[in-house]
């Protein structure tokens, strides 16, 4: 009996083994990882869900623009945050910020024709609004970047003094005449082409212009790089200080276009209704991906954080559960959203 030899022919006809990690693309495995792909599964869970359950009712074309056109606003907001969360910082002013710009906006639309205003006072009042939000916004970065005050402590004094500044030029109350009709017909309420509100179409190109920004800019390197580590940005030469005072006053002026947003669909200040902004717009962000020790983010990310709590409360209302339990739900899918992105990373910081 004899005994075979292995040779280098059956080496040769012998299949290779598998290697570890080479059973999928790398593209493939490259955006599983994303945290901007678990999201978007979240949100696709949560609208075949309320599909299945409301197939009649749910996802319509009416619900679609509906959803579209209340988050527009939010997903404005939530582009600002996005910049001030990556460099580790927090902004809960935006809401009061919004009010105050929304004020002085309307102030002067008031004493230059009110309703019947034309759209000569709808220029100046939209630079009112975009001047008051990037100067509060610059002055909380300059607090935060050379007075080294916490920006959680900066932004939480500018929450409440751009409120109180708000009620003093008012004396609290909503003033009549606010809005240009103008102004309302044309951004408020009229769709491009017929079909797309132009507030989708204006958050639509705000996202993309940030986040391309973001993304492809020397702007948006710095950003992550100082969230990463501030102390070796300073090192290779970045003005970090400068930076800082800059995504400040980005927020400020993204609230003060959210303002000229809110004016034109809603025709009236709302200054009672801007509280819970800031924690909404933090919410979106954070589901969205973005660490809230900085470095990490995305405004990709922070559009599908936007919608997440959007689709929620639709069809919780569709499935006529009362407004209590919609915030508990909201509540839970972002502690939910959170750990298991914790979960996924520290996987994939063992593996």
């Amino acid at each position: 009996m004899s005994t075979h030899v292995p040779g280098e022919a059956d080496r040769a006809a012998a299949p290779a083994p598998l290697r570890p990690g080479r059973t999928l693309p790398g593209w493939v495995r490259r955006i599983a990882a994303m945290n901007e792909t678990w999201t978007f599964g979240v949100l696709v869970l949560l609208v075949a869900f309320f599909t299945a359950a409301r197939p009649d009712t749910f996802l319509t074309r009416y619900d679609i623009t509906q959803i579209a056109t209340n988050a527009a606003i939010y997903l404005v907001l939530g582009v600002g945050m996005t910049f001030v969360i990556i460099v580790a910082g927090i902004d809960l002013s935006v809401g009061s910020v919004l009010v105050l710009s929304a004020v002085l906006s309307a102030e002067y639309t008031i004493h230059h024709g009110g309703a019947g205003s034309g759209w000569g006072t709808v220029a100046v009042s939209t630079l009112i609004a975009l001047v008051t939000g990037v100067v509060w916004g610059g002055l909380q970065g300059w607090l935060v970047a050379k007075a080294k005050v916490p920006p959680l402590i900066v932004t939480l004094g500018g929450f409440g003094a751009a409120l109180g500044l708000a009620q003093i030029i008012t004396g609290g109350q909503d003033p009549t005449g606010a809005v240009s009709g103008e102004l309302q017909h044309s951004i408020g309420f009229g769709k491009l082409f017929g079909q797309i509100p132009w507030l989708v179409v204006i958050a639509f190109a705000t996202t993309v212009v940030f986040g391309l920004v973001l993304a492809f800019t020397r702007f948006g390197r710095y950003t992550y790089a100082i969230g990463s580590n501030p102390e070796a940005a300073r090192r290779v030469g970045i003005d970090v200080d400068r930076h800082l005072v800059k995504i400040y006053a980005l927020t400020g002026l993204l609230s003060g276009l959210g303002s000229v947003m809110w004016l034109a669909y809603f025709g009236t200040t709302s200054i009672a209704g801007h509280s819970s902004d800031n924690l909404k717009v933090i919410t979106a962000v954070v589901l969205g991906g973005a660490s809230l020790f900085g470095g990490r983010g995305s405004v990709l990310g922070t559009v599908i954080g936007v919608f997440i709590p959007a689709v929620l409360t639709t069809g919780l209302i569709i499935m006529d559960v009362q407004q209590y339990w919609q915030d508990v739900a909201i509540g839970i899918v972002l502690v939910a959203a959170v750990y298991l992105d914790q979960f996924r990373r520290r996987g994939r910081e063992r593996g």
